[in-house]
C-alpha cells in the first residue's frame, strides 16, 4: 500500500515560467452576517495552501512539478464575492454538509419521524441544501504555521435537517507532501452526518485545459448505480467490463463518452465507488491521478467507505472562472471526495450515516502528492 515519493526539490521561482501567486488575503476581508472572514496561508512539505474561513474552503494549493516548479492545482475564486455570489459552481474547494452528496426525495424518516429538506436538486437535496455549511463563516480555532483548525454550528432545522450539530475541521500540511482532512462533528439529536472535502483539481494547474489525459487509478471493484436524478438505486455493482474499472491505471477521457446508461445518468462520471476495505478504519489508498505532462501524482488516503469520482461535467459554460481569469474548461477538473455512500440515509444496507447524542463522527482523508 505504501509508495515512497521522490524528494520533491526546493522551487528556484525565477526559473519557473508560472511563478507563485498567491491570492491577496485583503480580497478576503469582510464580514459576514457579523462574523469577520478573512484568508490564510499555511505551508508545510513543501506545499502551500491558502484557506478561508468563508465555508472552511481550500482557495489556493500549491503543488512541485516533476521540474520543482510550484503549480496551484485547485480550482478557485480570486475574492470572497465570488463565493458568496457564485456565478458558476458553488462547491469549489469546499466542505460540504452536514450531508454531502445526494438525499433523494429531500426527505428521510428517522426514527420515526419524516423530515423534509431543501429541494436544490430537483427534486433532491445536494450538499446540505440551500445554505450547508459551505455558506456558513466558521470560527478560527487554531492557525499556525503549517495548519488551520475552524469549527462552525449548523442549527436544528436549517435545511430541515434536525440537531444543533458542531463540526470542525484541520487542515494541515505534512511532512510527506500531504494536504490533510481531519473532521469531527458531535449532535444534540439524531441527524444524518456525511461530510466530505470537495476540492477541483486539474494537476497540470487551475485552468489548464482538461483533465481527460490525467491518468486515474480507484482501488474499487464496484460502484453504487444511479437513477437518472444521480441518486443510488440501493445495488452495489461489479464495475469488471465497464467504463468504471479503474482498477488498472488509465485515462480518465478512455470510455467517459462510451454508451453505458450510467454515464449518460451522469453526463460523464459522478459516480461512488465502494472502496476495498480492510475490515478497519486504517487509511487506505483509495485512488491515485498521474498527470503526464506534468509530472504531478497525486494520491487519495481515507478511512471513509466511499469515493465519489466527479469528471467535472458542468463546466465549460463560462460561468466558473478562477482566481488567475481562466475560465474553466468542459471536464476542466476532477474531485475525488471521500465519504459514506450517497443517500445512505434511506438505503438500511449502506453504511450507517446516523449520528446520535454522545457519539463522535470521524473523519480524515489526505491528498498526498509527488512526482514521477
Amino acid at each position: 500500500m505504501k509508495k515512497l515519493f521522490p524528494l520533491l526539490a526546493l522551487v528556484v521561482l525565477a526559473a519557473c515560467a508560472n511563478p507563485v501567486r498567491l491570492v491577496p488575503e485583503e480580497a478576503f476581508d469582510t464580514v459576514i452576517d457579523g462574523k469577520q472572514v478573512s484568508l490564510y496561508t499555511v505551508r508545510g512539505g513543501g506545499l502551500i495552501a491558502q484557506v478561508t474561513n468563508y465555508g472552511a474552503r481550500v482557495v489556493s494549493l500549491w503543488v512541485p512539478d516533476r521540474d520543482g516548479c510550484l503549480r496551484d492545482v485547485v480550482i478557485g475564486y480570486g475574492n470572497i464575492d465570488n463565493y458568496v455570489n457564485n456565478p458558476g459552481e458553488r462547491f469549489l474547494g469546499s466542505s460540504p454538509g452536514p450531508v454531502a452528496n445526494r438525499i433523494g426525495g429531500a426527505s428521510f424518516t428517522l426514527d420515526g419521524v419524516t423530515y423534509e429538506l431543501d429541494k436544490n436538486d430537483g427534486d433532491n437535496t445536494l450538499h446540505g441544501g440551500f445554505i450547508g455549511i459551505d455558506h456558513l463563516v466558521w470560527d478560527v480555532v487554531e492557525c499556525n504555521k503549517n495548519s488551520i483548525t475552524m469549527r462552525v454550528v449548523h442549527p436544528d432545522g436549517l435545511g430541515g435537517f434536525p440537531g444543533n450539530k458542531t463540526i470542525s475541521v484541520r487542515y494541515s500540511l505534512t511532512a510527506d507532501h500531504g494536504l490533510k482532512v481531519e473532521f469531527k462533528a458531535e449532535t444534540d439529536a439524531p441527524t444524518p452526518v456525511n461530510i466530505a472535502h470537495h476540492p477541483f483539481f486539474n494537476l497540470q494547474g487551475s485552468g489548464n485545459g482538461d483533465i481527460l489525459g490525467h491518468i486515474l487509478t480507484i482501488n474499487a471493484a464496484a460502484i453504487t448505480p444511479i437513477d437518472s436524478t444521480l441518486i443510488p438505486v440501493g445495488l452495489i455493482a461489479p464495475v469488471t467490463g465497464s467504463p468504471f474499472d479503474f482498477r488498472e491505471p488509465r485515462r480518465i477521457g478512455e470510455f467517459i463518452d462510451a454508451d453505458d446508461v450510467q454515464l449518460r445518468y451522469g453526463h460523464g462520471y459522478d459516480h461512488n465507488w465502494v472502496i476495498e476495505s480492510d475490515g478497519g478504519n486504517s487509511m487506505l489508498l483509495d485512488a491515485e491521478v498521474f498527470d503526464p505532462a506534468s509530472g504531478t501524482l497525486l494520491q487519495v488516503l481515507s478511512d471513509q467507505p466511499g469515493l465519489q469520482f466527479y469528471s467535472g461535467n458542468f463546466f465549460g459554460d463560462g460561468k466558473t472562472v478562477d482566481k488567475y481569469g481562466n475560465e474553466i474548461a468542459y471536464r476542466g477538473a476532477f474531485a475525488l471526495e471521500t465519504q459514506k455512500f450517497p443517500d445512505g440515509v434511506n438505503h438500511p444496507d449502506f453504511p450507517d450515516t446516523v449520528l446520535r447524542p454522545g457519539e463522535t463522527y470521524s473523519h480524515t482523508c489526505i491528498y498526498r502528492f509527488g512526482t514521477r
